[in-house]
């Protein structure tokens, strides 16, 4: 089945809910049983059995989520937020004493989770260069419990290569794990090439209407009853009617993804012509260092990407992106509307140095007209150039 398809049917079940299209929203916490037997063996007959273990509606957005990750994901669990998916998919296989490496261009909460929360239980967090692929084993020591991995990573979009470090984990008995909000499931599919397990935060391409906030955890056959015992174990739990607002965005992930390739793309292109901008992060770029790995492993890209101008001084990006129209400046992205941010990718570096010689800027280019958002960067650099 074609991933097209598959967001379209998967987690549906029409007849189930009197011919419904889509899965109702269930409000519930109480579940009613109705013989004292049934109640007794709740735990191991019924699915439902306590709101916050799920409802109909949270099964029909994991259900989906993991005929959209592919056919070796065992399973997904909803989470409350991307953090979440991050930090309770670390929390259920690191004890006191493991160690870990974390790809140096991860998300900056990661980072910051691993150096304070992780820390203070006895776990060392170690950061390694995203270009270093199958030299990774160097690295691994006899306590190592997983490595993280985020390809393209957060701010600055290095490609990993990672079939090679999935390999050499593999062959070590070391965990992998990958942050893969940036293609949706939709663009790539780790654990075809042999990662454990597929966080993302929802809150972007899932959703897709910045107004929800949500994660999902999709591991294979090896780590998912894991990775499901210690995440109940949290409590934590997601409201019905941010999954129903979820699994209406997923919908339209294959109308929406391909919009965002194709117009992020062309922007991209666009920006390595301009004289202000000295260097343009995307891995669908021919002249991106990681454009094999990215042409190898994904079939598209996402609309988020990063470039740098020429100048270090704030003064004139603040002139340039205060005045534009249609990109807001806020945290967050995959949602339809595009946004453009200064970035600062060198705070949270210490296995490699971010030094561009100018300016970082992280854009998301959403799903406004093209020529309207071109005109609007234009525009944008008029003002960039008579600042200096």
């Amino acid at each position: 089945m074609k991933d097209d398809t598959k967001i379209t049917h998967s987690g549906r079940h029409p007849f189930d809910h009197h011919g419904a299209v889509n899965p109702p929203v269930y409000h519930a916490s109480t579940i009613l049983f109705p013989t004292m037997k049934e109640y007794a063996e709740r735990g191991d007959t019924a699915k439902v059995r306590y709101g916050r273990r799920g409802t109909p509606t949270t099964f029909a957005l994991e259900d989906a989520l993991t005929a959209l990750e592919g056919d070796a994901a065992a399973g997904t669990v909803i989470v409350p937020s991307g953090l979440a998916a991050i930090t309770m998919s670390l929390m259920a296989l690191v004890q006191s004493g493991d160690h870990i490496l974390i790809t140096d261009n991860s998300y900056g909460p990661t980072r910051n989770f691993s150096n304070s929360t992780l820390a203070r239980f006895g776990v060392e967090a170690e950061y390694y260069d995203p270009g270093i692929g199958a030299g990774i084993e160097q690295l691994i020591r006899p306590n190592t419990r997983l490595i993280w991995l985020e390809s393209p990573g957060s701010q600055t979009f290095e490609m990993q290569d990672v079939p090679a470090i999935v390999e050499v984990a593999k062959a070590k008995g070391v965990k992998t794990f990958i942050d893969n909000t940036w293609s949706g499931g939709y663009f790539y599919k780790p654990l075809a090439q042999g990662v454990d397990v597929s966080v993302q935060a929802g809150t972007k391409y899932i959703v897709a209407h910045s107004d929800v906030m949500l994660g999902s955890i999709t591991s294979n056959e090896a780590t998912h009853e894991q990775i499901y015992s210690s995440t109940q174990s949290f409590g934590a739990c997601s409201g019905p009617d941010d999954i129903y607002l979820a699994l209406r965005g997923l919908r339209t992930m294959g109308v929406r993804m391909p919009r965002h390739n194709e117009s992020g793309l062309a922007i991209a292109r666009w920006l390595q012509e301009r004289p202000e901008v000295i260097r343009v992060m995307h891995p669908g770029l021919p002249q991106d260092p990681g454009h094999e790995l990215w042409k190898r492993d994904f079939t598209g890209a996402s609309g988020l990407f990063g470039f740098v101008v020429d100048s270090t001084n704030s003064d004139k990006a603040a002139a340039m992106l205060d005045g534009l129209k249609f990109y807001g400046m806020g945290s967050s992205w995959g949602g339809f509307e595009s946004l453009l941010i200064p970035a600062s990718p060198e705070k949270n570096r210490t296995a490699t140095e971010w030094n561009p010689g100018g300016f970082t800027m992280r854009i998301h280019v959403g799903l406004e007209d093209m020529d309207d958002l071109i005109v609007d960067l234009d525009e944008g650099f008029d003002r960039y150039n008579k600042a200096g």
